[in-house]
């Protein structure tokens, strides 16, 4: 299971980058394969200001649908629309390419809540 030690993660299995003060979003390996096959990735939040914990958009894969949850607060400021044409780069490349969106934080200080690699890889077991 690859959970790169460079990046930020939350209960909800996303993980988080942060470059300045703009933090991007995906889903974890362990969450993409827990949900098998991705079909479709849907944001409708992009351009909206969001607090921490609140739902940005789904995921859906062939068994399930999945909120997905802002981990930091902030303006949804791009998303990757590659994924409406290949959602499946989640699965193939969720720490890569399969990044969701780009998120302008509002309040720095929520990066030290998120767990590191460590806590992540005891909260999954790994």
């Amino acid at each position: 299971m690859n959970i790169p030690s460079n990046l930020k993660y939350t209960k909800d299995h996303e993980w988080v980058s942060l470059d300045g003060d703009v933090a991007t979003v995906g889903i974890t390996d362990f969450a993409q394969r827990e949900l098998g096959d991705i079909v479709y990735v849907e944001v409708e939040t992009l351009d909206q200001t969001l607090a921490k914990d609140e739902v940005f958009g789904t995921v859906e894969a062939v068994k399930t649908v999945s909120d997905l949850f802002l981990p930091l607060s902030g303006e949804i400021i791009e998303f990757n629309d590659a994924l409406e044409s290949t959602p499946e780069t989640v699965n193939s490349d969720p720490y890569g390419d399969g990044w969701m969106v780009k998120v302008k934080i509002s309040d720095v200080s929520e990066w030290d809540q998120l767990m590191d690699a460590d806590a992540y890889k005891a909260l999954i077991g790994a």
